[in-house]
């Protein structure tokens, strides 16, 4: 990630003076070191960690503030504050290295947020390293993954949004990955599985470039994977693959290639339906909801959900649809209880 430049937003100025505490606040331990804030970004020299970000947003003037870090996360939206008041948010933060997709550039150390907004304003800001919070580990593709550039955007890049402080989300989903090849790449489930604490969740999502694979290798790559998780402690959730976007002419994604049916005929969602069903593993059927919500908008409205109209690209969602799409999850995990209602962000 590109660092900021103090000179872009110079004419811009904050309400109220912001302050800045140590990571940690117990003698003895390392101090984080100062926040550098402008009217639209903050940097915070923290090392690789999990960390707790408290805010309070408002100003003199009325005003709307979201908050992103890192390779485009989303970790609060957009909230507006009425002029002369305050309001307190907060949230939990992965800082790793690479900052975004596991196999990209390793970004800037440390940790950035960005504000944006129709008017951000930011009165406080407080950054300590987070101390019993519990991790959601994303294993997946570019539908997925922390997407570096606009428009694209996977729906793991913006669940952190729909969480609050005490869970994060470390997005370890990549672009153009397999269950052959995310098992093999040491970069990846390699590097992932180690990091996996007892309780933590960890979310597999991966179909769309198992185009070659056949179905005894994909069963066993994910019983792999859930396996990996649950030696470690973890608690293995399969997800279903997002549909593409390909209408049939009665108006229904009823077609291998919406629904992910590889060129050897392996049906992807019913095979990870059969593994989850199979190894008593929490099941989110992103299929079935994604499928059931673009038939609904029909063959117009639906082209917002994903790259229709930039990129005539039925496959990879807009910052839209990845939230839409980021909200089911939300839902799943709430409905099947994996995580507890007040972790949660309705809004």
């Amino acid at each position: 990630m590109r660092r900021f430049s103090i000179a872009v937003v110079a004419a811009a100025t904050l309400g109220t003076t912001l302050s800045s505490v140590p990571a940690h606040a117990h003698p003895g331990r390392p101090s984080m070191g100062p926040a550098h804030c402008t009217a639209t970004a903050c940097h915070f020299d923290v090392s690789p960690g999990t960390y707790d970000v408290q805010v309070l947003l408002g100003g003199k003037a009325a005003s709307s503030t979201s908050i992103g870090a890192e390779s485009r996360r989303s970790l609060l939206a957009e909230t507006t504050v009425p002029a002369d008041e305050r309001v307190a948010r907060a949230f939990t933060v992965d800082v790793r290295t690479p900052e975004g997709e596991p196999t990209g550039p390793e970004g800037t150390a440390g940790l950035d947020l960005v504000l944006g907004g129709a008017a951000p304003a930011l009165s406080d800001i407080r950054v300590t390293r987070a101390r019993h919070a519990r991790q959601i580990f994303l294993v997946g593709d570019s539908t997925v993954c922390d997407q570096p550039g606009d428009p694209y955007a996977g729906w793991g890049q913006q669940l952190p949004r729909y969480l609050r402080k005490g869970v994060s989300v470390a997005n370890y989903a990549d672009s153009g990955e397999s269950t052959v090849t995310y098992l093999g790449n040491p970069q990846l489930w390699a590097t992932v599985r180690p990091r996996i604490r007892p309780g933590d969740l960890v979310l597999v999502q991966l179909a769309h470039n198992d185009k070659t694979t056949d179905e005894a290798t994909y069963r066993a790559n994910l019983e792999a994977l859930v396996a990996g998780v649950r030696e470690r402690g973890g608690q293995p959730v399969l997800v279903t693959p997002i549909v593409r976007r390909w209408f049939n002419s009665d108006g229904t994604l009823n077609n291998g290639t919406a629904l992910l049916v590889n060129g050897l005929g392996v049906d992807h969602p019913a095979v990870i339906r059969s593994v989850a069903a199979a190894a008593h593993v929490p099941l989110i059927d992103l299929t079935a909801k994604t499928k059931a919500l673009v038939e609904s908008l029909g063959v117009e409205a639906s082209k917002a959900l994903y790259l229709y109209n930039e990129k005539r690209d039925n496959t990879h969602t807009s910052v839209h649809g990845a939230t839409v799409y980021a909200g089911l999850v939300r839902d799943e995990l709430l409905t099947r209880r994996l995580v507890p209602e007040g972790k949660v962000r309705v809004g």
